[in-house]
């Protein structure tokens, strides 16, 4: 797969991202800066996280008008895999590629720490190859990422298999403890109902090398690139 990873003005997370897919997993991999208009032949795309401008108005809100995602949005139309992670799964939700909203944590404070996840279904590329009663251990940093949406997109979610991760105990079992900011049914991450657009709070690419003495996010991306195509 050719992976083209978007970086906005206040990305942060674009080389870790680029690292682990092109050096770790040996994919062909480059960057899109937020102004491009071509997106150079890439099967999947990833938003990575950080910051983008305008955040001041609410996370993603501006980023979601830079040229390139008209490109994105016609990419996901057509089917191609659309990640974003933390900010880029902000600016997905603002530009209506997924449903719900990322808000402020409920404790109103920026939080950064591994967490536990676990996957709501195996019905997807990212994670067919994922035990669903095994927990991800897997990083958070964010100020906004408690995931809300109203009681009929919550429905519809359940309904589609469209919860991919929720976050949880070390031992898989869902609690509110295990909830770092809020998030309604402890959701971590979605998909759309077309499972080709994903979007998740946790850092996977944090998560992906033996000398950060963690590679759960790994497993992800191994999913992915066995099973992008399969039906």
């Amino acid at each position: 797969m050719k992976f083209g990873v978007v970086v906005f003005p206040g990305s942060n997370c674009d080389e870790d991202m680029v690292y682990v897919l092109r050096d770790k997993l040996k994919q062909e991999t480059v960057k899109l800066w937020h102004k491009d208009t071509d997106l150079q032949g890439c099967d999947a795309l990833v938003l990575p996280g950080g910051f983008s401008y305008g955040d001041y108005l609410r996370s993603g809100a501006i980023a979601r008008f830079s040229p390139i995602m008209e490109k994105v949005n016609e990419h996901a139309a057509k089917g191609g895999f659309l990640l974003g992670v933390c900010n880029g799964f902000q600016i997905l939700c603002e530009a209506g590629l997924l449903p719900g909203a990322l808000l402020h944590n409920s404790h109103r404070k920026f939080v950064c720490k591994n967490v536990y996840i676990k996957t709501g279904t195996n019905e997807t590329a990212l994670t067919r190859d994922v035990r669903p009663e095994k927990a991800l251990k897997i990083p958070i940093a964010h100020g906004e990422g408690r995931y809300y949406a109203d009681e009929k997109t919550i429905t519809a979610l359940k309904k589609n298999n469209q919860i991919i991760f929720s976050y949880c105990n070390e031992n898989a079992e869902s609690a509110e403890e295990a909830n770092p900011n809020g998030s309604l049914e402890n959701i971590a991450g979605v998909c759309n109902a077309a499972k080709n657009v994903f979007g998740m709070m946790p850092h996977p690419e944090r998560a992906a090398d033996a000398e950060l003495f963690n590679e759960d996010g790994l497993l992800l991306f191994h999913s992915l690139i066995a099973n992008w195509g399969k039906n």
